[in-house]
């Protein structure tokens, strides 16, 4: 009769710490290599044999941590830069100033690019998203976008002091919005006229406080507006 050998114990300890390790890295190093061809190629034009391939990794490996293509698309497109203005934590308490409030927001949006050329991945993953829906960009705006508009209307709401939000509370908060979301869309375009504006974390930081300076001015002038229309309509 054939003898068995005995199962190999768990490893404990520091073996299991290092199993753990490799074991995030290894994750880690699929999700980027998986996020450069998926940015590149889109979702449909590449195969998990190409992902393991370029990640000098077991096909297996794919399966192993996500399940199939899917999971793994899924996998890049959530995790790979963490969601921009994701913590609305930063910008939503009542205790908060507008600054304070607006600095939050840009702050959390805006981080995301100091990991350079994995920013720039992740934004061509997000366009060919658009272009070629697989159906998370809808999930991802129920999920997150909304969240974090609706928590940007209420702040705008509260500092204007007003009670229900309409058409031109929503137009400033999409406009401010749109002030962070240029930083990703024509990052290659500054990069090309005036490269030092987005050059360093330092760089993105001193950006992050102007366009504070410019949400403030267009709060300031929606609030402006604001009063001289309630002035012209008293009798």
């Amino acid at each position: 009769m054939k003898s068995t050998a005995p199962a190999a114990p768990p490893a404990t300890g520091r073996d299991a710490r290092k199993q753990r390790s490799d074991g995030v890295q290894a994750r880690a190093h699929l999700l980027g290599t998986a996020l450069r061809l998926f940015s590149e190629k889109g979702f449909a034009k590449t195969s998990t044999r190409e992902i393991a391939q370029a990640a000098e990794a077991n096909i297996a490996a794919i399966s192993y941590y996500f399940g199939d293509k899917a999971g793994l698309y899924r996998a890049v497109f959530n995790e790979s830069l963490g969601q921009p203005c994701d913590d609305i934590s930063r910008y939503q308490p009542l205790h908060l100033s507008l600054r304070e409030a607006l600095a939050g927001f840009m702050d959390g949006f805006l981080q995301p690019l100091k990991q350079g050329e994995l920013a720039q991945q992740f934004t061509r993953l997000h366009f060919r998203e658009m272009l070629e829906p697989t159906g998370l960009w809808a999930e991802q705006i129920d999920s997150h976008i909304k969240p974090a508009h609706a928590a940007l209307v209420e702040v705008l709401c509260r500092h204007l002091g007003v009670a229900k939000a309409d058409d031109d509370v929503q137009r400033l908060a999409f406009s401010i919005t749109g002030l962070a979301m240029q930083m990703y869309v024509s990052h290659d375009v500054m990069e090309a006229v005036r490269p030092q504006l987005i050059a360093s974390p330092k760089a993105i930081d001193l950006w992050t406080r102007r366009l504070v300076d410019f949400a403030e001015a267009m709060v300031a002038v929606e609030r402006n507006r604001r009063l001289a229309t309630l002035k012209k309509t008293k009798p």
